[in-house]
């Protein structure tokens, strides 16, 4: 269990009150959108699994890619955010492995990135967005609404 100044690390430089966050409405596009979240770091994955649960997103969370990648096989999934450095399979490989399978290319990919990103990154070959850790809650909500609204 995170305590919380491992919490807190990950919103220090932007705090946004959960409350602000829009939630979603029966009958919004996203709110039944089903995000598949891998993370290693427990304090983080369990920080942006509230975030995405309060603006109406069902969660399904992975410590790593292997897991992640059976989850996507057996379930339903939207949309996916991965960090990019984990054990057993990293989010690259996970991402190289959906964007060539058939049934799952067309998932959206977001990737969470410990390192400051740069253009023409490796994380931008399979990502169709990427963020640096800490990723501000409200910018990674919108970024997951426009990533859905784009792909129906």
């Amino acid at each position: 269990m995170a305590t919380v100044k491992e919490f807190a690390k990950y919103t220090e430089n932007e705090i946004v009150p959960l409350e602000s966050l829009q939630v979603a409405t029966q009958g919004d596009v996203h709110a039944r959108a089903r995000v598949l979240l891998v993370e290693d770091d427990n304090a983080l994955r369990r920080y942006v699994e509230v975030t995405l649960q309060r603006a109406g997103y069902e969660v399904l969370s992975a410590a790593d890619g292997l897991e992640a990648m059976k989850l996507a096989l057996t379930s339903a999934v939207d949309i996916v955010i991965t960090d990019a450095m984990m054990p057993n399979l990293s989010g690259h490989e996970l991402s190289r492995f959906l964007r060539n399978s058939p049934q799952l290319s067309h998932i959206p990919i977001i990737f969470l990135s410990g390192m400051e990103v740069k253009e023409d990154s490796r994380e931008e070959e399979y990502a169709d967005a990427v963020f640096s850790k800490p990723v501000a809650a409200e910018d990674l909500t919108e970024c997951v609404a426009e990533l859905l609204l784009g792909r129906k």
